[in-house]
């Protein structure tokens, strides 16, 4: 059997990583690691985080046809590995990645067979008093970074009905909940048997 791909969307701040990361903490997925050309925040790890690239090797990688998908978000290149994603499905494991609206709509349009069979997506809604609150309260970027991000919440906002599921997110553990009974109906789905 093939496992699920959930790609998770939702603007920055929404808690889409939080989700992804716990889901796979619990062994109910694998998170699946971007690579990004941005410069590494306190804390972060290459290869656990991020897989971070300078801009000339993103750009070779790119090249070689090596991403699932890949865009350009807040200035920096972000993408995700294709021959990782399909190794993980194909092995039967339940894969979550959170990504960009843009990204997103890479993956949708994907071909490859096992990515089309697998995929379905989430878009992670939050209202905008809410998402300022909690992008102030990371304390992590400047406030026209803060100001950027607000912005293109917005355009995200605009773009949910693209997606299969939407979730309003409010209480973190109501919505990890709701995050994980999701997983668990799309891991039931028919048709995922790859000798079909």
């Amino acid at each position: 059997m093939l496992g699920t791909l959930l790609v998770v969307s939702g603007p920055s701040g929404s808690g889409k990583t939080t989700l992804c990361r716990r889901a796979a903490a619990e062994g109910l997925a694998v998170y699946s690691i971007s690579c990004t050309t941005r410069a590494p925040r306190p804390g972060e790890q290459d290869g656990v985080d991020y897989h971070f690239l300078s801009p000339d090797e993103f750009s070779a990688r790119v090249a070689a046809g090596e991403f699932l998908e890949h865009a350009t978000v807040h200035g920096n290149s972000y993408g995700t590995l294709k021959a990782d994603i399909v190794a993980l499905l194909e092995r039967g494991q339940n894969v979550v990645m959170d990504i960009d609206v843009q990204g997103a709509a890479g993956i949708r349009a994907c071909t490859h067979p096992v990515i089309r069979r697998a995929y379905a997506d989430l878009f992670i809604r939050v209202l905008p008093a809410e998402l300022e609150a909690r992008l102030r309260g990371r304390q992590t970027d400047a406030e026209e970074v803060i100001r950027l991000r607000l912005h293109n919440a917005a355009q995200e906002n605009a773009r949910r009905g693209e997606y299969l599921f939407t979730l309003t997110s409010g209480d973190r553990e109501q919505d990890y909940t709701r995050f994980t009974a999701l997983l668990t109906a799309l891991s039931l789905r028919t048709g995922l048997d790859p000798a079909e």
